[in-house]
């Protein structure tokens, strides 16, 4: 662990500081307004701590910092390190996948569109990423007859060049031909233009350039040419289509939008260039410091920015500000050459932009815990990862995990969760409604629920039986720590199974993982797939209990504010619900529709009216006017 300087040596200053181990490795770098107050945050009692940060802590070896003029100056230099040195405790955002982009290759003086994946190289101008290469292609295919550039290798390109012949595209006139000096170099670069402003998002203003262009031809009855231009017109139009418009044509900006768990942080980029989508990033990555939106935020944008390859629009829009905006600001600022604004948009069809990203965050952090889980390789060395760090017999093939929910003491409920193969097995699931214990006591409802899951597994131990109730398990997790790992040992003791299954506890707030005969935590690697199933396992059981326990509770209130009304029994408190869903509902509803229901005797849903709002029920019902006219 890193030793504590002295406070008084700590600059009260901006700066970046560095985390290194033993061996010289820099494990993470932060940036800081007081130097002083950031540093000194990190040596307290790891367990005020967020999990990661303790570890990177007690990995470290030494500190050191670099003092700056500037928290521009400071957040400089920290892009720079991070890039430099990739510290393995910093946010990394990578793509799940490698996504097409546009690029327009630059130090040539015959550009080129190519669709390329990967690494971007300084100087090209990047457009996207986009989702379908297929689509992406054709969009180039589509504007090649408009705009004539050259397509081929380079390689292709020198070969033509030294023949003085050039290929089938030139004839059919979807190239320029500068291989054979058939085009002037200022033309070209028209057509470079040209391109490079469509996939900005500028498809209209050409296309009545274009429509002004074959006017004029037509005019001068060059028919021919204003064929061609009538073409090119129809393609674009159908390429633009592929750009959504979604704000005014003058609006340039990108829209970020963020979800994270505890375990990772997704981050959907929109880039919208006069009024169109005309791209988007997407990037998942492991969380290893504790941040709020605004952290994450800053993280976010100095990771995507800091590419030397992004283009930066005039504003940025998000749903959170980030940490320090005014040097991040001015750092993007010194990027693009002019001012960036970072924007908080609260209504209207920009904040309805950052809503769409933010589902979209969202969705790529479900796809990414699906491919995780499906992935039989990765499940499969996750199995021997737990073997191996828990210290267990075998790979734990079957594991099942325990959770309590309960409101102040009232509806405990319990749940067991089953996973095989490092897949949940949903059909051998189990609710427990709590017996015997009232008032707020876990340690007490767990009992309850293993010792009847344990007597069960006593009585019939065999695989058969009652698929998942009465079937062994290789692994026991309890959400919790030692004390919930404490009444598991006491209860498999008690009836005898101690040696009939593996047993540990998961530790929400560290991520530690206990066993038993140790007060020592075991810490599972961040990123490791042990660990990830350990996670996904306990909050499966978490959200089934509280599934349960809103169910549980939702009868109870139910069956409270319904009993009592005389003749509406369990059938027709039922049916009522049945028929208008939610108590709210009924409790809403005037006296003539609960007396309009055939089903609904007159007594009694005089008597449920009065019952729901306090009043005395009339014993005999009210009469329309059409027959006291004719009483």
């Amino acid at each position: 662990m890193a030793l504590r300087p002295p406070t008084s040596s700590i600059p009260d200053e901006p700066g970046c500081y560095q985390f290194l181990d033993d061996k010289g490795r820099v494990l993470y770098v932060g940036k800081a307004r007081s130097l002083r107050n950031r540093v000194t945050s990190y040596f307290q009692d790891p367990r005020n701590l967020h999990p990661r940060t303790a570890q990177m802590v007690a990995t470290a070896d030494r500190l050191e910092w670099t003092v700056t003029s500037t928290e521009v100056e400071a957040l400089i230099l920290e892009v720079s390190l991070i890039q430099s040195f990739q510290p393995r405790f910093n946010i990394r955002l990578k793509d799940d996948k490698s996504y097409p982009w546009l690029a327009i290759t630059g130090g040539t003086p015959w550009p080129r569109p190519l669709v390329t994946r990967g690494a971007r190289r300084k100087g090209s101008r990047y457009f996207g990423p986009f989702g379908h290469t297929r689509s992406l292609r054709r969009t180039v295919d589509l504007l090649l007859p408009t705009f004539p550039l050259r397509t081929c290798s380079d390689a292709k390109f020198g070969r033509h060049e030294r023949s003085g012949r050039p290929c089938l595209l030139f004839d059919i006139r979807r190239c320029s031909g500068p291989c054979i000096g058939a085009v002037e170099p200022g033309t070209y670069a028209e057509h470079v233009e040209g391109f490079t402003r469509f996939f900005a998002g500028e498809a209209d203003p050409i296309i009545r350039d274009l429509e002004g262009e074959m006017r004029s031809a037509a005019a001068h009855q060059d028919y021919e040419r204003a064929a061609r231009l009538r073409d090119g017109i129809d393609a674009m139009r159908e390429a633009a289509e592929s750009q959504q418009l979604v704000l005014a044509d003058s609006d340039d900006l990108d829209v970020v939008g963020l979800a994270a768990d505890d375990l990772q942080v997704a981050a959907v980029i929109l880039h919208v260039r006069h009024g169109r989508i005309v791209g988007r990033g997407s990037s998942v990555a492991d969380l290893v410091e504790d941040h709020d939106s605004a952290g994450l935020t800053g993280i976010v944008l100095r990771d995507f920015y800091g590419d030397p390859a992004a283009a930066l629009p005039p504003v940025v829009a998000t749903r959170t500000a980030p940490e320090d905006p005014d040097s991040l600001s001015g750092w993007l600022g010194g990027l693009r050459g002019d001012r960036v604004r970072l924007s908080q948009p609260q209504r209207g069809l920009k904040e309805g932009l950052v809503e769409m990203a933010e589902r979209n965050a969202q969705e790529e952090l479900g796809r990414d815990r699906l491919r995780r889980a499906s992935d039989h390789n990765a499940r499969s060395k996750a199995l021997l990862e737990l073997q191996e760090a828990l210290g267990l017999r075998a790979a734990p093939f079957r594991i099942e995990c325990y959770d309590m929910s309960h409101l102040q003491g009232t509806s405990y409920v319990g749940s067991m969760v089953v996973f095989e193969d490092g897949l949940p097995v949903k059909s051998a699931y189990r609710h427990f409604k709590i017996k015997t214990v009232e008032g707020n006591d876990d340690f007490a409802a767990m009992t309850e629920v293993l010792e009847r899951r344990m007597r069960r597994w006593s009585e019939d131990p065999r695989e058969g039986g009652r698929r998942g109730f009465a079937s062994p398990a290789d692994l026991l997790l309890i959400d919790g720590g030692l004390g919930q790992l404490g009444v598991v040992v006491d209860v498999l003791e008690r009836l005898g199974l101690s040696d009939a299954t593996e047993i540990a506890s998961l530790a929400k707030r560290f991520e530690e993982v206990y066993r038993p005969g140790s007060n020592i935590p075991i810490r599972l690697p961040r990123g490791s797939e042990g660990l990830f199933l350990l996670q996904r396992v306990r909050d499966e059981a978490h959200r089934f209990a509280i599934s349960f326990h809103r169910s549980t509770r939702g009868k109870a209130m139910t069956a409270r504010l319904l009993d009592g009304v005389p003749g509406l029994g369990p059938a027709r408190q039922a049916r009522l619900l049945e028929r208008f869903e939610t108590i709210e509902i009924v409790r809403g509803l005037d006296l003539p529709t609960l007396l309009a229901e055939p089903w609904l005797p007159d007594d009694v849903a005089l008597a449920l009216h009065a019952h729901l709002h306090g009043t005395d029920a009339d014993p005999s019902p009210p009469t329309d006017e059409a027959d006291s006219d004719h009483g």
